[in-house]
């Protein structure tokens, strides 16, 4: 069976600082039970392939997405990985364990994240069972004064900073950067981070949830104290103000390059008006997680036409046959793809 771009049905998950932003995007949204509210729905996970998450995060059982549509409805991302191989990925590489090497949600935080940190590199090689997690967000809406915390100040000690957790301080020595729509932060593995209220984001990542939460904002959450300390990166900060990153404008569209880093490459495209042009993907799978706009994927031979539409998140496999990408109005899509040249595969 030829595949085709794929869609998979989204993994909702219920969060104490969840939502329902994300119906802004034209999702239906898992209802409530009863005269009860509905389920505040804080991660939309598009893209897994995990084979064991986080009491923390998932709940601590696999997580694999699903085919939504078409000849491979209901067969798993893993499924698909280990059936085509490189028809699917390319030069991609999977991760050790042969999984996906990505991990691609939406958040929406209606109140703050907690204050956390996932694995360091030197904390990872320790304890074989963390994995790290380094990450992107690019804002998709934020509400006035949102702000996102990366990093703590320079010059802030462990020491200080366990103080600050006692003393229910810790938010005067993070980094606060005010954030506002198409600004996109990556987040290395070890960075203290917490994501504000009133912000729904694309988040890419690598396949981990391990997440060490260090303070909660008064909620009565289980903490990870120890852990985060051995994981926080102290020392000079390097969580500075957005900056754009390179734009390159060609015939009709654009390409703003957001995060390029060893685990992943994002990139925002920017089509100016109705049109159609070939998908070249140079033998790579890539992700499209579509802002704005609508429109229509095809192949020759392969079936069904795929139509996509803001909110939408599709996996390109690498060996499509002569895919093209037929715009109806203007848009914007996030285009990730995995360097196919590293010295090591992701843990």
């Amino acid at each position: 069976m030829k595949l085709y771009p794929i869609r998979f049905e989204p993994i909702y998950l219920d969060k104490v600082w969840g939502g329902r932003t994300l119906e802004h995007l034209g999702r239906q949204l898992p209802a409530g039970s009863g005269d009860g509210p509905p389920p505040a729905i804080g991660e939309a996970w598009e893209i897994a392939d995990l084979g064991s998450t986080s009491g923390s995060g998932a709940g601590g059982s696999a997580v694999r997405s699903r085919v939504a549509e078409g000849p491979l409805a209901g067969r798993t991302l893993h499924e698909l990985v280990d059936e085509y191989g490189e028809l699917l990925a390319g030069t991609t590489p999977m991760t050790e364990s042969g999984n996906f090497p990505l991990l691609i949600k939406y958040l929406d935080a209606r109140q703050h994240l907690s204050v956390q940190v996932h694995p360091s590199p030197r904390y990872a090689r320790e304890h074989p069972e963390a994995h790290l997690k380094s990450e992107a967000w690019y804002v998709v809406e934020a509400e006035p004064d949102a702000a996102i915390y990366k990093g703590v100040h320079d010059g802030v000690t462990p020491e200080q900073f366990r103080a600050a957790i006692d003393n229910d301080t810790v938010e005067d020595l993070m980094i606060r950067i005010p954030v506002q729509p198409g600004d996109c932060h990556y987040l290395p593995s070890g960075t203290c981070h917490a994501l504000g209220a009133g912000l729904l984001v694309a988040e890419v990542q690598t396949p981990s949830d391990t997440t060490f939460r260090v303070y909660d904002w008064g909620r009565p959450r289980e903490l990870h104290i120890e852990q985060a300390l051995q994981c926080i990166q102290f020392g000079p900060a390097h969580a500075g103000q957005y900056e754009p990153g390179t734009m390159i404008h060609r015939e009709g569209h654009a390409v703003e390059t957001l995060v390029h880093c060893e685990h992943f490459r994002m990139e925002k495209i920017i089509i100016d008006h109705p049109q159609s042009f070939p998908v070249v993907n140079n033998h790579q799978v890539r992700i499209a997680m579509v802002l704005e706009g609508e429109g229509m994927i095809t192949c020759n031979g392969a079936l069904p036409k795929v139509r996509f539409q803001r909110g939408d998140t599709l996996l390109i496999p690498a060996e499509l046959e002569d895919p093209v990408a037929h715009f109806d109005k203007p848009a914007s899509f996030l285009n990730v793809t995995i360097p196919s040249a590293m010295d090591h595969v992701i843990a």
